[in-house]
């Protein structure tokens, strides 16, 4: 996909929707790894070989995947800093990085095998049977509205994350807050009925 941040819009969503399942990091990592691909050809000029080829596919992605493991697994200490600065809690699981770097990788090719003539997905079976299933002329449109729209609900769903939070803060310091004052209130009825007692 020439706009690389538009993969980000289907992993920003299902990462913020589904914390349990996926790790966000790895999600949009994954997402994004397999344009060094067309980047290298395009960057590079290279000839003879396609912008989307073996990596584009789903047995070429699949390594990539092993890779974006590596990189997240290696870049933990950076990678929280940035979670906390978003105020996003993290629990790594090496279970869910793994997991959400195949799913990463595999949804890009899903996405791009609509759009690309040159991608085959299932090689090193030739074709590509996804690119004339959308409209030739709004299959480009179809692809990055569907990942600007998810994008912008994965911003709604990051944005309502922190309310709920703020929320629950605010909750739990008034309840901290009365339980002071009780505490507090009793202490005074204690001590003045100390005081009576001494008076007696």
């Amino acid at each position: 996909m020439p706009f690389t941040p538009y993969h980000w819009g289907p992993a920003l969503l299902v990462g913020l929707a589904l914390p349990m399942l996926f790790d966000l990091p790895a999600l949009m990592v994954a997402s994004v790894i397999l344009d060094v691909e067309p980047f290298f050809v395009l960057f590079f000029n290279v000839q003879g070989y396609p912008a989307h080829a073996f990596f584009h596919s789903y047995l070429g992605a699949s390594s990539l995947a092993l890779l974006s493991i590596g990189m997240v697994v290696s870049l933990e200490n950076p990678l929280r800093a940035i979670m906390q600065v978003f105020r996003l809690p993290r629990k790594p699981s090496f279970r869910r990085i793994v997991f959400s770097s195949f799913i990463g990788v595999y949804l890009h090719v899903f996405l791009d095998s609509f759009l690309y003539p040159d991608l085959t997905p299932f090689y090193p079976l030739q074709g590509n049977i996804f690119v004339n299933m959308l409209p030739a002329d709004q299959s480009s449109a179809i692809i990055y509205g569907f990942s600007g729209i998810a994008g912008i609900l994965g911003i709604a769903v990051y944005w309502y994350r922190l309310l709920r939070e703020s929320r629950a803060k605010e909750k739990q310091m008034k309840t901290e807050q009365e339980q002071a004052k009780k505490l507090t209130t009793s202490g005074e009825d204690n001590l003045g009925e100390e005081v009576e007692k001494k008076d007696e």
